[in-house]
Parts: structure tokens; sequence; C-alpha cells
């Protein structure tokens, strides 16, 4: 039984291993990257902080992500609007 063990033990381990690497894959590209959270809190407008403050930290990188791409200024009000908590 305790062979059994020994040689099972190992193969278990590298299964769920191989498991967890297919599942990390899946979950990186929706990560945040470190040096965009940064860049957020270093140059954060009042309505971003608020959506992080609200809503999490993907909201707010979505409104920097658009007032960086030069987005943000047509589309202020409305921008203005969904941080705002009812």
């Amino acid at each position: 039984m305790t062979v059994w063990f020994v040689f099972a033990v190992p193969f278990v381990v590298m299964f769920f291993a191989l498991f967890m690497e297919r599942v990390e894959s899946r979950l990186r590209p929706g990560a945040v990257q470190e040096d965009e959270v940064e860049e957020l809190l270093e140059n954060a407008r009042p309505d971003e902080v608020r959506a992080l403050y609200g809503h999490g930290i993907g909201r707010a990188l979505e409104l920097f992500r658009l007032r960086r791409r030069g987005r943000g200024k047509a589309r202020g009000r409305r921008v203005r609007d969904l941080t705002r908590t009812h």
C-alpha cells in the first residue's frame, strides 16, 4: 500500500501543477499591470479616484486608459456620471 502511495503522490502533484498552469494562463490576459497602476496613482484625476474607491481598480484603469487615449475629454460628462454612486 505504501509503495502505491509513494508512486501516486508525485503524479497527483504533477497533474495538479499542469492544471493550475492552464488556469493561470487564462487569467493572465485580464491581469492588471504594475506599471499601469503606478501611472494611475501618480496621475489620477478626481473622477478616476472616485471610480477606484467606488468601483475598484478595473473601472479606474478603464477611465484612465480612455483619458490617455484622448477620448476622455469628449466623454467627460458621461464619465463623471458613471463614476457617481447611487
